[in-house]
């Protein structure tokens, strides 16, 4: 089997295709699409773990994919949250500021990889992503639970009396924030390698 198709990659490439199905039935004015979009968002989250599982327990561990899975992760978290600033869910700057932030630590890590260097983690940034989880799968229960149920029935009720767009804005807020603190913290621990990055800039 080629390295590209082992079962890791599949599942990496399986969370990308999920990603436009996900997008398409949360933005759908069909109630019964929209409840869809929150099995379908649990099983892409669920390839993210499954995948490093596969790839450590039956050693399938590629260079190719541990690039490529960090991307999928940051493809499919990213249409989540933009699916939220579409429907005024929440504020904008908070999802560019979480998305930048994402998007500019995966292709230093994966540079860095390139390069044969380990870029180094920390606990702010498993306390971010458990943050970021949180913020994620609030706002979609919330928002699909309380427009997409039958109107009056208890359980609708109770998602409309759980969702607070000015909770949404304070959480989202507080996420971009402690996002944006764990990458300064990632580019300050990794300070000597980017210090490597611009001496072979100018060299």
């Amino acid at each position: 089997m080629p390295r590209f198709f082992t079962p890791p990659n599949q599942l990496t490439l399986l969370r990308i295709l999920l990603t436009p199905v996900f997008v398409s039935l949360f933005l759908s004015p069909q109630p019964s699409f929209r409840l869809w979009s929150i099995p379908i968002f649990i099983a892409g989250m669920l390839t993210d773990w499954y995948d490093g599982w596969v790839a450590r327990r039956w050693g399938f561990i590629t260079r190719w994919g541990s690039h490529f899975d960090p991307i999928a992760d940051k493809v499919f978290i990213s249409a989540a949250f933009f699916s939220f600033v579409f429907q005024g869910l929440v504020p904008a700057w908070t999802v560019w500021v979480i998305v930048f932030r994402d998007v500019g630590i995966t292709f230093l890590r994966s540079y860095s990889e390139l390069k044969g260097v380990t870029f180094s983690t920390s606990k702010s940034a498993k306390v971010k992503t458990f943050v970021q989880f949180t913020a994620l799968y609030y706002i979609l229960v919330t928002s699909v639970g309380s427009t997409a149920l039958p109107a009056g029935s208890p359980y609708q009720l109770f998602f409309d009396e759980i969702s607070s767009a000015v909770f949404r804005a304070w959480l989202m807020g507080f996420t971009a924030l402690l996002t944006l603190a764990s990458g300064f913290q990632y580019l300050y621990s990794n300070r000597s390698f980017l210090l490597t990055l611009n001496d072979n800039k100018h060299s």
